[in-house]
């Protein structure tokens, strides 16, 4: 994570935004600790929850236009993504390396106080003096309802990643700045999902009523995390479930599980394991007393195509400094393509494909296009690793 960059703001311009930002934490009942400084930005905020938590954010803040502008669709509305100087250069979207400010990237109408928010790990890096365009129906949208979540409308087949974003009206800030905390590198089809799901928070009694009397957990059999939380298993298990932003944070995660225990079943299958290693496939196994074998898992996005075919979210999180080809995938990182159903299913179901059979990107040489839709070429587990293994790396 490189160096936290600032930027010489007119205060007096900016004034409406900065005024924005604090009426909509007091809105959303926080008491507002270390105040925004007005001459630079992005605005670095420390401020109490109402139930007593603190937490800090690092605000990329940007203004809202409705207004029709010449050689654009009438219905769009934008906002200006702009500091510093046109300079051409790629600017990092700062996260904090240990976690203890959140990173926020939205742009803010100060005449209605709502806000459209984008994800700043995907535009990390970006150019300075570039605009961010969504509807004006998904604007009235978030005025009504008050917390809205969409993916932004692109050219049909367009190979730019897919981008969820993620609307309210001031008094939601505090929930954004919660969202955004728990979002930070989740893939588009759970970043939608975690939004939609914000409010459904189950209320259980379990988690706050005291244990029977005198009972007790056989040491042998408690789980290590148990102990080490002191706590329940199953009062764990509730904590989790009562919170949707630590649920999605345990999603991904759970998704290369339940992967990983299909895999392992099918006969022939041996030597299944989950590599945990950053920039790797999720599962290495043999097939048949084949070479090891690697498949990659990604979750498909929310909502299908119109005619009802899910969508994988095939591409990197991020790209690096300079090189936005390095966001998509070459087909020799893996032998083997799994895609996850659970956003649209809500079922723990996959579908295979080889690497080889999926086409190329076609601005990207020697990468493949992100445009990948789980249509009838996607085939079951036995016949794709037969398949895999049948290849010579």
């Amino acid at each position: 994570m490189g160096e936290f960059r600032s930027y010489r703001i007119n205060a007096s311009r900016r004034a409406p935004t900065i005024d924005w930002l604090t009426r909509g934490l007091e809105a959303s009942g926080c008491r507002i600790i270390t105040p925004p400084a007005r001459t630079v930005a992005p605005f670095k905020v420390v401020f109490e929850t109402p139930d007593g938590e603190r937490i800090g954010a690092i605000f990329y803040l940007f203004t809202i236009t409705c207004v029709p502008t010449r050689n654009r669709p009438l219905d769009e509305c934008r906002f200006q993504i702009k500091y510093g100087n046109r300079d051409g250069r790629l600017h990092e979207i700062w996260q904090d390396p240990v976690g203890l400010y959140t990173t926020v990237f939205l742009g803010i109408d100060p005449a209605t106080g709502c806000f459209v928010a984008a994800d700043p790990v995907l535009h990390d890096p970006t150019l300075m003096f570039i605009s961010l365009e969504f509807k004006q129906h998904h604007y009235k949208t978030i005025q009504e309802r008050g917390w809205h979540t969409w993916e932004r409308d692109s050219k049909i087949d367009s190979e730019e990643p897919t981008e969820v974003l993620v609307g309210g009206r001031p008094e939601r800030l505090l929930d954004l700045v919660r969202f955004e905390r728990a979002a930070k590198g989740l893939d588009q089809g759970n970043r939608q999902l975690l939004a939609e799901r914000l409010n459904e928070v189950p209320t259980r009694p379990s988690l706050h009523e005291p244990a029977p009397a005198g009972y007790k957990v056989d040491p042998p059999r408690l789980h290590r995390l148990a102990t080490e939380f002191d706590m329940h298993e199953s009062d764990i298990l509730t904590l989790i479930d009562e919170s949707p932003r630590l649920k999605m944070a345990v999603r991904g995660w759970v998704a290369e599980d339940h992967l990983r225990r299909a895999l392992e079943h099918v006969p022939g299958v041996t030597e299944c394991a989950r590599l945990n290693l950053e920039g790797k496939p999720d599962i290495r196994l043999r097939y048949r007393g084949s070479r090891p074998l690697f498949i990659e898992c990604k979750n498909v996005l929310r909502h299908t195509t119109a005619d009802g075919l899910p969508r994988v979210d095939f591409q990197r999180t991020r790209a690096s400094q300079g090189d936005r080809c390095s966001r998509y995938y070459a087909p020799n990182e893996f032998d083997v393509l799994a895609a996850c159903l659970h956003a649209i299913t809500e079922n723990w179901e996959f579908k295979y494909r080889l690497p080889k059979e999926m086409e190329p990107h076609r601005t990207c040489p020697g990468k493949l296009s992100n445009i990948v839709r789980v249509d009838d070429r996607w085939a079951g587990v036995e016949k794709v690793l037969a398949a895999a293994a049948a290849v010579t790396p």
